[in-house]
């Protein structure tokens, strides 16, 4: 129904649609390209990241960088066609089925928390960099101040949480929900080794470079021949927009939040900020809904399969591959449980 009352109000209240078709033919596709091939860096950049994290919360044998990037890359898709935050929990699911280790699920789903709380560096970052430089609506004020409390408190919990596994050994006789929680906290364990954390970080913040080189290059493409704090303000903007996922993609919510401030502060017609929206938009989804598919299909699964990918049961390793050792499966379980709570 939200979905629905967006559309209305873009298409009775929003520009001559004329004018967003003319936007479209009018597009530089050598820029399109660039933009898609800064997107795809960026993913591979931040895959490598969250690898950085993985070495930390595992002894060896580590999963090798394909691997990761393929599970990475799964979850981005069904964060792409799904609502909600399902990809964090499929590329658990994705990279678990692969992995023999005890207790792989829960800390793997430590990694994936300290993942985006570096995430969250790299989104301070940007705001400070958009504020300095740019204007900011004040419709995102409060959120973005919101961002940079929430980041500043994930971070902190992150690090009081964390817990070395080459430090601490895990007890025996522990219950299972106090045995999920350390794994857990295994799975922070980047957070316990300055030099790693620090490189986990340095990726983050490169990949959110090259988003925002990805977006200044998108704008070029439709006509859009402002400077790169512009770029950095409808990135933000357009973060902010799809901080909750209402529907796939937050459609129509995006375009207005990216066109209205063009409009306003830098004078792009309405037209051309709803298409550059759309079309901004499809870009970042053709990387992620595109190298997404590859992948979902290299790992056997259907887009069946990723709606209930959080399930702990869809952890099993197709049937040519070995499966997972007893104490492993035991630990799936209540990890899901500690999830759904």
């Amino acid at each position: 129904m939200a979905a629905g009352g967006v559309v209305a109000l873009l298409w009775w209240r929003g520009p001559a649609w004329s004018g967003v078709v003319d936007a479209f033919e009018a597009v530089e596709w050598r820029w399109v390209a660039a933009a898609v091939g800064l997107n795809l860096l960026s993913v591979l950049v931040r895959a490598i990241a969250w690898r950085t994290v993985i070495v930390q919360a595992f002894p060896r044998p580590h999963p090798g960088f394909p691997l990761v990037f393929s599970a990475f890359s799964v979850g981005l898709f069904a964060n792409a066609v799904l609502p909600g935050r399902i990809g964090e929990l499929a590329r658990v699911a994705v990279l678990n089925r692969r992995m023999q280790q005890e207790g792989a699920w829960a800390r793997l789903l430590g990694t994936v928390f300290a993942h985006r709380v570096f995430d969250l560096v790299a989104v301070i970052a940007l705001i400070v960099y958009v504020v300095l430089t740019a204007h900011i609506p004040n419709w995102a004020s409060t959120s973005l101040i919101g961002v940079v409390v929430l980041g500043v408190t994930l971070f902190t919990v992150a690090v009081m949480s964390a817990r070395d596994h080459r430090l601490t050994r895990l007890e025996e006789g522990l219950g299972a929900v106090r045995k999920v929680v350390r794994l857990g906290r295994y799975g922070l364990g980047v957070m316990r080794r300055p030099g790693a954390a620090a490189l986990a970080a340095l990726f983050q913040v490169l990949g959110w470079a090259c988003q925002l080189f990805a977006v200044y290059t998108a704008m070029r493409a439709f006509g859009i021949h402002e400077a790169l704090p512009a770029a950095g303000l409808v990135l933000v903007l357009m973060n902010v927009a799809t901080l909750f996922p209402l529907w796939p993609g937050n459609i129509g919510l995006v375009q207005a939040a990216v066109a209205l401030p063009l409009f306003s502060y830098y004078g792009v017609a309405k037209a051309n900020g709803i298409a550059f929206g759309f079309g901004l938009q499809a870009i970042e989804a053709s990387v992620g809904v595109g190298v997404g598919l590859i992948f979902l299909a290299r790992e056997g699964l259907s887009f069946a399969m990723l709606k209930v990918m959080p399930d702990a049961s869809q952890a099993e390793p197709p049937a040519h591959q070995p499966a997972p050792e007893p104490p492993a499966e035991a630990d799936a379980t209540p990890t899901r449980a500690g999830v759904s709570g």
